[in-house]
């Protein structure tokens, strides 16, 4: 494919990061960030800080393996094929089990506008079911309908958060800013709790290395985005919060549901439907990302033949249709267990093993990156460390248990590589 035709530019790139990583649930951090007052900036700073450097780590990589995959052709690199088999494998995972939750949160957002889905369970995982039906045939139709979906949708989700972040600059008033610790925890304490609290809202901005052969100049597009990207975001997730923290009150901060629609009752009457609307389109931008990111993984682990062939077949426009349909099926199928009586403990431990997943996956993308620059790129390495120490912490804070599942269900994949694994071509480096 020539670099003319192929289909992602930066603008693609830089929105699918953003769009992965302002979700709907950044729209509850002000009231989860309230009882530590201003040291909840301690904390953002420690998260964007550990998250800038796990963007750098995928840049810098992203520059020198020029395949599909992102952090399984990483780990295949630098540890050989079962290392990056169970990274693509714990990476697919954790974004299948994401994908209902998304659903399920923008149905919640949609029955501010639609009271009767409130009562009725059955309405709640149609329209669920419909939302994820719709994205995916999107996805399915082309990478240059994903891709102007995904730059309507970051677009539209970011406006919101703008006009809070000029409403709390202009009207709001430093009498609601909180006090400095309200938590009386020893401030590491607090920093610790606050910056795993912020962590979360920062995940997911490694989707755009999954399909590097589709990226225009991809050896510089792709690290271009990561890094905007994680700046952009940085900067709205620390003006947002301080805007709402000079709208609303601190002790009516703490108790909120929906901290932004407190926010834009300044607006007027319109301001909370304003918010929720924000909510509804963030939510559908992250849960497009999700789908984009469960058709690449198997497709690029299926093209490196450690995964059957035919999830890497492609549509015209260059999806890989059957990976997607079938990401999207057990998907929806996750989604009607949560419906199920009995089974909604279990979901939500699978989710929180989805979290763990996902931090294993940085810690593994952090040391191939060591492993290459420890003797060669003093300073990348000590940017590779950063990463790796943000990850590790991030992953004990995460908790025992679930980590230990995570890697339970992670080691799961070592008996299917070697079901699946047949001749496996060599990684293209630079």
């Amino acid at each position: 494919m020539s670099e003319a035709s192929k289909p992602l530019g930066f603008w693609s790139c830089w929105s699918l990061a953003v769009g992965c990583m302002i979700g709907s649930g950044v729209f509850m951090l002000p009231t989860l960030l309230a009882p530590y007052g201003l040291l909840s900036f301690g904390g953002w700073i420690i998260a964007g800080g550990g998250s800038i450097a796990l963007a750098l780590v995928f840049g810098r990589l992203a520059a020198r393996t020029k395949c599909n995959g992102g952090p399984y052709a990483y780990s295949r690199a630098a540890f050989g094929d079962l290392t990056g088999f169970l990274m693509g494998w714990a990476y697919w995972l954790s974004f299948l089990m994401g994908i209902p939750v998304v659903a399920i949160g923008f149905v919640g957002y949609l029955g501010v506008f639609v009271p009767a889905l409130n009562d009725s369970p059955a309405a709640q995982a149609l329209s669920a079911l419909t939302l994820i039906g719709v994205l995916t045939l999107i996805n399915i139709r082309g990478l240059k309908e994903m891709s102007a979906t995904q730059i309507v949708l970051t677009v539209l989700k970011i406006i919101p958060l703008i006009a809070v972040i000029g409403l709390g600059f202009s009207v709001g008033t430093p009498a609601n800013l909180p006090a400095f610790n309200p938590s009386g925890e020893p401030v590491i304490a607090a920093l610790a709790a606050v910056a795993l609290i912020a962590l979360w809202p920062f995940t997911g901005f490694e989707v755009v290395t999954l399909p590097a052969t589709n990226v225009k100049d991809c050896e510089r597009t792709i690290p271009r985005a990561l890094i905007s990207g994680m700046v952009t975001v940085v900067i709205i997730y620390l003006s947002a919060t301080a805007a709402v923290m000079l709208l609303v009150p601190p002790a009516q901060l703490a108790q909120s549901t929906a901290p932004f629609a407190e926010a834009a009752r300044a607006f007027g009457a319109w301001g909370p439907n304003f918010i929720s609307a924000g909510a509804l389109i963030a939510t559908a931008g992250t849960l497009n990302g999700l789908i984009f990111t469960c058709g690449q993984m198997p497709m690029a682990v299926a093209l490196d033949k450690l995964a059957p062939s035919w999830l890497a077949s492609t549509t015209k426009g260059g999806t890989p249709h059957l990976s997607l349909l079938l990401s999207s099926t057990l998907a929806s199928l996750l989604l009607l267990a949560n419906y199920s009586r009995g089974l909604i403990g279990a979901y939500t431990f699978l989710l929180l093993m989805a979290t763990a997943l996902g931090l294993i996956y940085y810690v593994v993308v952090s040391l191939a990156e060591l492993r290459h620059s420890i003797r060669s790129a003093p300073a990348w390495a000590a940017v590779a460390i950063v990463g790796l120490v943000y990850s590790l912490f991030a992953a004990f804070g995460s908790g025992l248990e679930v980590l230990f599942w995570g890697v339970v269900v992670m080691a799961a994949g070592v008996p299917l590589h070697f079901v699946l694994r047949t001749r496996t071509p060599a990684i293209q480096t630079s």
